[in-house]
C-alpha cells in the first residue's frame, strides 16, 4: 500500500508537522508499506533526510493550501497510486480538504487546533494531550476521530524495544536543550545564559540546533565563553540517546514534548508560538512539565530559577517521569497505521 504525505517546514513554521509525519513514513514501511512526501521546495536539508529514509520526494509547485496544490497533490496521489494523502499544515483548511476529497482521495487530516472546519476528511488526527472531540463538531458524518496521546506519531528509535529509560538520576545535572528544527527567536541563546545563571555547580549540558537554525555561529561563540560545561549537537537524526540521557529538558511547547514524555524526561517548557500555549497548559496541568509563558515573556532568569527548582526536587522530577511514560507509551504512530489499513480494508470489501 502506498502513502502521500502533504506537509511542509520552513524557518517560520519549524520542522514539526513534516517530522511527525516522518515518524507515521516509518511505520506505514514499517507495515511493508511505501511512503513519498509532497512538499514544497523549500527545506532542501530535510528533503535529503527523507530520501535518507527511502522515502520519496516530489514537489509542490502552488501556493500552500491553494486549489492549485490541492490538485497537483491530488494528481501526485494518483500518480503514486496512495491509497492515502495524509494533510499536515496549518495552511490547508476546508476547501483544501474537500477538493481532495472531490478528486477520490482517502483523506487523514494531521489537525492541532481545530482551523480547518468543516471537516470532511475520512479520518482527523489531533495526537495533542487538550484534544477533545468537541473540537471537530462541524464534520461530515463519516469522518472518524483519533484523538489524543495515544495516536502521538513518534520516529522509529522511540518505538524500539528497551528504548524508554526506567529511572531517574538523583542528581539532576544533565540538561537538554532543545528548541525544534529553526528556532527563530533564538530562544535557545536564553537557555544558555541560563544555565550560567543558575550557579549550579557539576551541570552538563547538550544544546541542540536543527538544520535550520539561523543562529549557530552564534550560539556556538556564546558556548565557547559559556562556564557550564556545555556541548553542541547540530541537526540530529537520532534524539532518543540525548533524552535518554538528560534529566531535565528545556524545550519548546511543540511535538518534541511528546517524544521527552515517551523518554520519561522532566520538561521546562517556553511557548515559542501562540499555538504552543494549550500544549504547554496541558503538560502543566498532567505534571509532567513546568511552563515559563510565552517567548515575549520568558527570560533567562525564570529559566534559570525553573531550573534550579526541578534540580533541587529529586521527587518531584521521579512524578513527572512516571506521569510522562503513562501518558505516551510511543506507540501512536503504529496505531494510525492500523487504524488506515484496516479502514482501507473494509473499503475494499
Amino acid at each position: 500500500m502506498n502513502l502521500l504525505i502533504r506537509a511542509d517546514a520552513s524557518v517560520a513554521m519549524g520542522t514539526g508537522h513534516v517530522m511527525r509525519c516522518l515518524a507515521l513514513a516509518q511505520a506505514w514501511q514499517d507495515a511493508g508499506g511505501r511512503a513519498c512526501f509532497a512538499m514544497d521546495a523549500g527545506s532542501p536539508g530535510l528533503q535529503d533526510r527523507l530520501r535518507s529514509e527511502g522515502i520519496d520526494v516530489v514537489t509542490i509547485r502552488g501556493k500552500a493550501g491553494s486549489r492549485e496544490d490541492s490538485d497537483q497533490t491530488a494528481q501526485s496521489a494518483a500518480v503514486q497510486r496512495a491509497e492515502w494523502v495524509v494533510v499536515d499544515g496549518y495552511h490547508f483548511g476546508a476547501d483544501y480538504q474537500a477538493a481532495l476529497k472531490a478528486s477520490g482521495c482517502k483523506v487523514l487530516f494531521v489537525d492541532d487546533n481545530g482551523h480547518a472546519q468543516p471537516y470532511s476528511a475520512d479520518i482527523v488526527l489531533n495526537q495533542n494531550a487538550y484534544a477533545r472531540e468537541d473540537f471537530y463538531s462541524d464534520r461530515a458524518t463519516g469522518t472518524g476521530l483519533l484523538l489524543g496521546p495515544r495516536y502521538a506519531m513518534l520516529r522509529r528509535e522511540f518505538r524500539m524495544p528497551g528504548g524508554r529509560r526506567q529511572a531517574i538520576n538523583p542528581e539532576g545535572k544533565r540538561v537538554l536543550v532543545t528548541f525544534g528544527g529553526s528556532d527563530q527567536a533564538n530562544l535557545t541563546m536564553r537557555a544558555i545564559q541560563a544555565l550560567d545563571r543558575a550557579g549550579e555547580s557539576g551541570l552538563e549540558a547538550t544544546i541542540v540546533v536543527g538544520g535550520s537554525n539561523p543562529h549557530a555561529y552564534e550560539l556556538e561563540k556564546a558556548l565557547s565563553k559559556a562556564k557550564t560545561q556545555s556541548r553542541l549537537q547540530r541537526d540530529v537524526k537520532d534524539m532518543r540517546p540525548l533524552m535518554a540521557s538528560a534529566d531535565i529538558a528545556i524545550s519548546a511547547a511543540g511535538t518534541t514534548i511528546l517524544e521527552l514524555a515517551c523518554m520519561g524526561v522532566p520538561m521546562i517548557l517556553v511557548c515559542a508560538a501562540e499555538n504552543q500555549q494549550r500544549n504547554a497548559e496541558a503538560c502543566a496541568r498532567s505534571g509532567i512539565a513546568l511552563i515559563l509563558g510565552t517567548l515575549e515573556e520568558v527570560s533567562p532568569a525564570c529559566i534559570a530559577e525553573a531550573l534550579k527548582e526541578l534540580i533541587r526536587d529529586e521527587e518531584r522530577r521521579n512524578e513527572m517521569a512516571n506521569r510522562s511514560r503513562a501518558i505516551v507509551d510511543g506507540l501512536g504512530a503504529e496505531r494510525v497505521v492500523t487504524s488506515l489499513m484496516t479502514n482501507e480494508r473494509r473499503r475494499n470489501g
